[in-house]
């Protein structure tokens, strides 16, 4: 499996590997650990790891390229729009005129959903505001020093944000419901070769059904917090924030349901982010999630 070295992934897989249940379903976990989600994916399309963690826009647009590539959900924590506590920010169109640091470029899935939710309130974000683009540590800590009226981040920096005096302005899940979405969507999830997973279907299900028991000990038990609290490097009030939104964010719903909320979302993505974003594809490709057979 390969993962980016300081991702939320690993609390689930160190979860899994302290209380064995690696060895309760016979899998053999070998994580490598990567830099950045691109060398991710190029080691899986390369074959020189099995399983990462990315999100249905990237599955769908090698699907549409002829990559047998399938997502099985993960989680739905997603990022939000956050002010400080006492801002005189109430709502979208508090924002006009103000500075805006947003993680994840301008073709970020969040930042685009936000802006299709802004322009239903005749709101153009890009052109009303000044938009700094950044890495998220980087936005986070120029947002803490007061540098930014408000940041769209990524889940786990808001979450550490919420701890330190700031609030969600809306969040990315509240945003998607509001365009049609009739549930949390999972944004991200493992990602596999089909062939391979059709090749080994225990082990596939074996590896999923070990990620659902680690959520359910996650969900469960707040000793379990405590003691990754090393690995999550966070102590006190940021750690049971980051266990409250990993909590909201675990996947609930049918194959079925996330299926059609992602393909509403997708043509809300198609339309804002052009073939830079998806390719060629004009829907959600066939196939993009995974379905045992």
């Amino acid at each position: 499996m390969g993962v980016l070295r300081f991702g939320t992934v690993n609390w689930e897989l160190d979860t899994i590997r302290h209380h064995g249940i690696d060895n309760k379903y016979n899998i053999d976990l070998d994580v490598r650990f990567f830099a950045s989600e691109d060398a991710t994916n190029v080691a899986m399309m390369a074959g020189d790891v099995d399983i990462i963690v990315a999100d249905w826009l990237w599955v769908s647009r090698q699907r549409t390229s002829g990559e047998d590539i399938s997502f099985a959900a993960y989680s739905s924590s997603v990022g939000a729009l956050m002010v400080r506590d006492g801002s005189p920010i109430k709502k979208l169109a508090d924002l006009n005129g103000k500075k805006i640091g947003v993680a994840g470029g301008p073709l970020d899935k969040s930042w685009l959903l936000i802006q299709a939710l802004a322009k239903k309130q005749a709101l153009d974000l890009p052109a009303q505001n000044e938009i700094v683009f950044g890495a998220p540590p980087l936005l986070a800590e120029k947002a803490e020093q007061g540098e930014l009226d408000a940041i769209l981040n990524f889940w786990n920096f808001c979450a550490r944000l919420e701890a330190r005096g700031f609030h969600r302005l809306i969040s990315t899940s509240d945003a998607a419901r509001d365009l049609g979405a009739t549930g949390a969507v999972s944004a991200i999830g493992f990602i596999f070769r089909e062939k391979w997973a059709r090749d080994h279907p225990e082990l596939i299900e074996a590896f999923l059904k070990a990620s659902r028991d680690a959520k359910k000990l996650l969900a469960s038990s707040d000793e379990e917090w405590q003691r990754l609290s090393p690995v999550i490097k966070a102590e006190r009030r940021e750690l049971q924030v980051l266990r409250d939104r990993y909590r909201e964010g675990i996947p609930r719903r049918s194959v079925e349901e996330e299926e059609e909320d992602a393909a509403k979302l997708y043509a809300i993505l198609a339309e804002l982010g052009g073939e830079r974003l998806v390719g060629p594809g004009k829907t959600l490709a066939p196939g993009t999630f995974w379905r045992t057979q």
